[in-house]
């Protein structure tokens, strides 16, 4: 389901780019949008093919504040976007937006949790997951109302991320070298408990849910200077939250060296040349069959 507000650190949803006040989360979402928006426009460019031509009806599960869904009312220019998020924050963001860009007439939220948002619907075109499915509580009886939701021959997306970017090498801080492989660790351990379908393998699950795979793609992204506008904000914020996450579960030292990289001096991320965005992509696109109920 779409925890935009949840206090792990794993994979952020992509948002929107328009700037604006906003909370660190947000923007975190916006500056992801931006930090990979080339990698997007291969998936919507690659779901577009194999979608054709007809596509009027979408649904965005995770919408986050609607990177998903504005990618699609573009490349879609006949559909609607049903957007389902279970903040209402990031609906009204989305939705204001959506009104900024003269697109209202197109766009649709629902506040609900993933687990139950589509009971009622029918006869959608293509539904949308991204960052979204591993917050599922039940993702069998999920992905069996998302099938259900789906007409026959209709498009589901799955996007998925390998965990929180990396952006630093070895020696960041010289006194406590390999401190991201560290942070890293100690992340896995605490989304093991709390993220428990973080990292599954989604082929399988579309498979038994009843679906037809019908491309896989995973993708290591690497990110080197010239880095996009926002990188460095990108990384704090991130950073940031990996700090309050991990808080009192690691070495005081580790912290210590964490803080070093958030606080204006001259190790901070959003100044450094040698700073690197990297994150692992996988992506799954699967078909309810034409045949079968």
């Amino acid at each position: 389901m779409a925890h935009s507000t949840s206090s792990h650190v794993h994979t952020p949803r992509p948002g929107t780019a328009d700037g604006g006040a906003q909370d660190p989360l947000a923007q975190m979402l916006d500056l992801d949008a931006v930090v990979f928006g080339p990698y997007l426009a291969t998936v919507t460019d690659r779901l577009a093919r194999l979608a054709g031509d007809g596509v009027t009806r979408i649904v965005d599960l995770g919408a986050g504040t609607g990177t998903g869904t504005f990618a699609l009312l573009e490349r879609f220019p006949a559909a609607r976007v049903t957007a389902v998020d279970s903040s209402p924050d990031m609906l009204a963001r989305l939705a204001e937006t959506a009104r900024r860009r003269g697109l209202a007439e197109r766009v649709h939220t629902l506040h609900a949790d993933a687990d139950e948002a589509l009971t009622g619907l029918a006869d959608t075109d293509l539904v949308w997951a991204s960052a979204s499915l591993h917050h599922l509580e039940d993702p069998a009886g999920a992905l069996a109302a998302i099938r259900a939701a789906l007409r026959p021959g209709g498009l589901l997306a799955v996007a998925e991320m390998d965990g929180v970017p990396r952006f630093l090498p070895h020696d960041a801080v010289p006194d406590r070298p390999g401190l991201e492989d560290r942070l890293r660790t100690a992340l896995d351990e605490l989304h093991a408990g709390a993220v428990p379908h973080l990292g599954a393998d989604w082929g399988a699950r579309l498979t038994e849910a009843g679906f037809t795979v019908e491309r896989e793609h995973a993708t290591d992204l690497e990110l080197r200077a010239p880095l996009p506008e926002g990188a460095g904000r990108y990384a704090h914020l991130t950073l940031t939250r990996v700090r309050g996450a991990l808080d009192g579960r690691i070495d005081p030292a580790d912290l210590a060296a964490l803080a070093l990289l958030l606080d204006g001096g001259p190790l901070d991320v959003r100044h450094r040349e040698d700073l690197l965005v990297r994150s692992g992509r996988e992506l799954w696109l699967a078909r309810r069959p034409v045949d079968g109920p």
